[in-house]
């Protein structure tokens, strides 16, 4: 079906930060533990919340907050050195804008993170609303980040599509009750994806166009 308004996850869906967010990950845990993990571990959060990730290393409230001001810092300062748009992914999005299709940014990053992303990659004039994670009480897998969207948009379920590469931002999007679209470019693969049964496969930002 064609869809009025297209939600996107940012970070493996948008843009390619997964090498930032490697770096960022590794950087604090060897401050703060000395050592860093196998990335596997982080990677399985990716799409939740950088304190929420790091509750894997800590119970303590307030180390994990110094862990997530070192981690923060460090993604900070190499940013824009390494954050960059996937192929074909800025022309899509801006030929959904052409089309008078309703854009918001559904991203566990805060919207400060969420908007540095955007125009880096020249990407914020086609976003008509971002609901990071300083903006609900409970971030994804949950289905708030999607609802607040539609909310904002004044859109309906029924006619919106949540584009994600991770297993978060699908079941998000199935919890809202939105159709959910697997975007296979980001660092997860199909059989990782497989058994949450998304709406469609999208292997690359083009394939958005069958959903016009």
């Amino acid at each position: 079906m064609a869809f009025s308004t297209f939600l996107f996850d940012l970070d493996g869906t948008l843009i390619d930060s997964v090498e930032l967010i490697l770096r960022s990950y590794r950087h604090t845990l060897r401050t703060h533990r000395g050592h860093a993990p196998p990335d596997e571990l982080w990677l399985r959060g990716l799409g939740t919340p950088i304190r929420v990730q790091l509750r894997q290393w800590s119970e303590d409230t307030a180390e994990i907050e110094q862990m997530a001001r070192t981690y923060s810092a460090y993604n900070m300062e190499h940013h824009d050195a390494l954050v960059r748009p996937y192929d074909g992914i800025v022309g899509t999005v801006t030929e959904l804008k052409r089309r008078g299709k309703r854009i918001g940014l559904v991203t566990s990053k805060v919207r400060t993170g969420a908007l540095r992303g955007l125009r880096v990659t020249g990407l914020e004039p086609a976003f008509d609303t971002i609901v990071g994670a300083d903006d609900v009480q409970n971030p994804k897998p949950h289905a708030e980040p999607v609802l607040v969207a539609l909310s904002r948009l004044g859109a309906g379920a029924a006619d919106a599509v949540f584009v994600g590469d991770s297993r978060h931002d699908l079941v998000s999007g199935r919890a809202a009750g939105v159709a959910t679209a697997a975007a296979l470019w980001g660092p997860f693969d199909r059989p990782h994806l497989q058994d949450l049964e998304p709406d469609y496969w999208l292997e690359r930002p083009e394939d958005l166009s069958r959903l016009l």
